[in-house]
């Protein structure tokens, strides 16, 4: 009987960063590991230290302007199961972290946030299924001529900028103004106001790029939703805000507030993971040289490509986050009533528990459509297809039209590369390219 190979864990060599992090690791007062703002060059890195280590569960500080400690949860298994326990609260998470951050009350804070990704059951479950009226797959599947159309101007005006071999920037030139205009189409609104809907920044400059709304841009968005809600009750047409006013369930119908908050996720989320998905995809495939070609040798290989990304490079960092009704066992560490949770997906998405060698990019991969980047149960995104479809008439177009597509940056430069200094959203702040 012939012997069975013996098969080597996954085990990578720890990175000086690594080595320098496990070295020199500092804790808050509670017990928080602090985290500084290297870490964003560095996400996956800490993910596996923290993921490899004491379960794979622990209480982090994360830098930024609201800096919020919670108990961070990394393995794929550990996450999985998280992202359906209701004991960790989405309702109560939103309530408390308004508190904190002085959003209780009136305001766009509460009229801005009174959506499903915030609700639990039985508001949630009453919530999707309305919203599920009008977010149908016939209305995403009918939008494929138009991002088509969209995508094609895009690159038009690339080339344009282009032209005599100058530098472009694939961010603000495409990945962005690309899933704006998707979500205008969606509402059937005219195009003009795009800027009020943009919460996306490609800065660092005065704490923009971190990709969260202010509260002076959530005051204009506001006004702007409740303005074009009036129209579409005065003038209803075939299209999602429309469809969203009218929806009804057994008599039971969404209330102004939940209407503006819905179209606010769905103008928020629809361009912030988009995006990243976008800007991410393309940045990997340039970065590995074997995979880019063996796409454009076979198209047909861009549905595998886009969930290579989505598991890669998870345009979401963490999900959502939650908050402990009671005490909760994740992964054998107890997590008292009264705190915040947060799930790592891009951690999960790494877990080579799940996917062999996780570390290696590899659009042929058959395990890659198990990854966690739109969440899982019953608050998994809506609008996965529609991101999934922009980005696979994004990634065909543009190969089709660039063959000689490539980053200004070269490997050496990788470094310098500046990621968004927010552990929820995952996405490059600029994405600097030469069209060839």
């Amino acid at each position: 009987m012939p012997l069975r190979p013996e098969v080597t864990p996954y085990q990578p060599e720890p990175t000086p960063y690594e080595t320098a992090a496990r070295e020199s690791v500092s804790y808050d007062t509670d017990g928080s590991e602090l985290v500084d703002f290297s870490f964003f060059a560095h996400q996956h890195e800490s993910y596996r230290r923290w993921r490899e280590t004491d379960g794979g569960v622990h209480k982090v500080r994360f830098p930024g302007g609201t800096p919020i400690e919670g108990w961070l949860v990394t393995g794929y298994a550990a996450c999985k199961a998280a992202l359906t326990d209701p004991r960790l609260s989405k309702n109560s998470a939103t309530e408390v972290f308004a508190r904190r951050v002085g959003l209780s009350g009136e305001g766009p804070g509460k009229a801005l946030t009174a959506h499903m990704l915030n609700s639990d059951p039985p508001h949630h479950t009453r919530l999707r299924k309305l919203v599920q009226k009008a977010y149908t797959m016939r209305r995403v599947a009918a939008l494929r001529p138009t991002i088509e159309a969209h995508v094609d101007a895009l690159l038009d005006a690339l080339e344009k900028d282009a032209d005599g071999g100058r530098e472009v920037e694939l961010i603000s030139g495409f990945a962005l103004p690309l899933p704006l205009a998707v979500v205008f189409d969606l509402f059937g609104t005219p195009h003009g106001k795009q800027a009020e809907f943009q919460v996306r920044g490609n800065t660092q400059i005065e704490g923009e790029g971190d990709g969260e709304v202010s509260v002076l841009t959530a005051e204009t968005m506001l006004d702007h939703l409740r303005a074009l809600i009036e129209d579409k009750r005065a003038h209803p047409a075939d299209d999602l805000l429309s469809d969203l006013i009218a929806a009804r369930e057994e008599g039971d119908r969404l209330t102004d507030e939940e209407i503006t908050s819905m179209a606010f996720l769905l103008a928020v989320a629809g361009h912030q993971t988009t995006v990243n998905l976008i800007a991410n995809g393309l940045h990997a495939l340039l970065r590995h040289p074997a995979q880019l070609a063996a796409l454009r040798a076979d198209p047909s290989l861009v549905g595998k490509a886009v969930e290579e990304v989505l598991r890669y490079e998870s345009p979401s960092g963490i999900a959502s986050l939650r908050y402990t009704t009671e005490p909760v066992v994740i992964a054998g560490t107890t997590i008292p009533k009264g705190e915040f949770v947060q799930i790592a997906l891009l951690a999960a998405n790494r877990d080579p528990a799940v996917f062999t060698d996780p570390d290696r990019f590899d659009i042929t991969r058959d395990d890659a459509s198990r990854h966690l980047a739109f969440g899982h149960g019953i608050h998994r995104c809506l609008g996965a297809q529609l991101a999934r479809l922009q980005a696979e008439i994004a990634f065909t177009r543009m190969l089709e039209r660039f063959p000689d597509l490539r980053l200004a940056a070269s490997d050496d430069e990788a470094e310098t590369e500046e990621w968004q200094h927010n552990p929820r959203h995952h996405g490059l702040l600029a994405l600097p390219v030469r069209l060839g």
